[in-house]
């Protein structure tokens, strides 16, 4: 997961980013684990597709090939405030952590249990609930 740190909050995202000309999502997918944790994978079934503020995220599942995790050169993982930080949740952590999004979370700790659903995850996310405030 890469943990972020914008300003005071913290949570985690999946490895992700923009589709590069000429480039196919599960390129794409493979690109982006390489810069941002290091590793290299092979990149599997489409599990989901998340949309979210309009644009669409999709998740692919992925097997460790090689690499070195925590290696990731690229551009976001240079940021000097250090807001994007590779970190390895073990699966039995991954639903106490703020991990966004939480339905592809779910996703991961069903598959550690069992396996991976037959036909693609297809939701809107809406985002963290809004906290609420008392005086």
């Amino acid at each position: 997961m890469i943990e972020r740190r914008p300003r005071s909050e913290v949570y985690y995202l999946f490895p992700g980013g923009q589709v590069e000309p000429g480039e196919s999502l599960k390129e794409t997918v493979f690109r982006e684990v390489e810069e941002e944790l290091g590793l290299r994978v092979t990149v599997g079934p489409l599990t989901a597709v998340v949309t979210f503020r309009g644009r669409q995220q999709y998740f692919f599942r992925a097997d460790v090939i090689g690499g070195q995790f925590g290696s990731g050169q690229g551009p976001e993982m240079r940021d000097p405030a250090g807001a994007y930080v590779p970190v390895w949740l073990p699966v039995g952590q991954v639903l106490e952590e703020p991990l966004r999004p939480r339905v592809v979370a779910e996703l991961v700790v069903a598959a550690a249990s069992g396996r991976w659903p037959d036909t693609v995850i297809e939701v809107v996310d809406l985002g963290p609930l809004p906290r609420r405030f008392s005086a």
